[in-house]
């Protein structure tokens, strides 16, 4: 499917994603407007509606997938929510959902390239540095796959790259009610693709998984196998 959600400004690319319908939120659409694409996308035409290669063989994703995650997940991201980011990258995603939780909601960004969470923390600092001054956003380095137990468990999951299975350790660190979105390694035959799953646990800690979409994601992987013929 072909967006047409890219803009000059971010304010234009927020409102071209409302307008088209992707962007569902009013609080989801205030996170976008309050974090500035540019200061995560450093290349030409930030607004651009494109996944943006930031180095390390990782991207920043098109900003209707943003949009589209952040909508799914805005009532998870209540004032004073946990959330996990995995994957982290840039650090934009974790930035809105930093926005989302308020000041009394703290949000995790896991990645297990220590360059990434030096970018993704410079990025943070000139953009929104009350973020990290009140210890509202968290950057770790470590396999995303496992999640991070410590500042668990999670109203909100995102996972910003394709899994080949759904990771159970990241089901297992939501709490009651929460949310994770995750694409993850479909195989039908000779083809392989990737879907966007939705699982809720209920406050009973029953799990139900829904299929969203068809979705484009980098894998999921170790560092070694991401790091492979790399050019940053």
């Amino acid at each position: 499917m072909a967006w047409h959600c890219s803009g000059t400004t971010n304010q234009e690319m927020v409102q071209k994603l409302k307008d088209a319908g992707i962007l569902a939120s009013d609080r989801a659409e205030a996170a976008m407007l309050a974090v500035d694409r540019a200061k995560y996308c450093h290349e030409p035409d930030p607004y651009r509606d494109r996944p943006r290669r930031i180095g390390y063989n990782v991207t920043i994703s098109a900003p209707h997938m943003h949009a589209c995650a952040l909508s799914i997940l805005s009532n998870q991201l209540f004032d004073g929510a946990k959330a996990l980011d995995v994957g982290s990258g840039s650090g934009y995603l974790s930035a809105c959902m930093a926005h989302m939780v308020g000041s009394c909601g703290r949000v995790t960004g896991i990645e297990h390239i220590p360059e990434l969470i030096e970018i993704s923390t410079r990025n943070v600092r000139e953009d929104n540095p009350h973020f990290l001054k009140e210890n509202r956003i968290n950057f770790v380095v470590g396999d995303g796959r496992l999640g991070h137990p410590a500042d668990g468990p999670y109203n909100a999951i995102h996972v910003g790259a394709a899994a080949e299975t759904l990771p159970q350790e990241l089901i297992d660190q939501l709490a009651p009610d929460g949310r994770l979105v995750c694409p993850v390694m479909t195989v039908a035959g000779f083809q392989r693709f990737q879907d966007l799953l939705q699982v809720d646990k209920s406050a009973d800690g029953t799990v139900t998984t829904k299929k969203l979409m068809q979705v484009s994601y980098v894998p999921l992987t170790d560092p070694t196998t991401q790091l492979r013929n790399v050019l940053t």
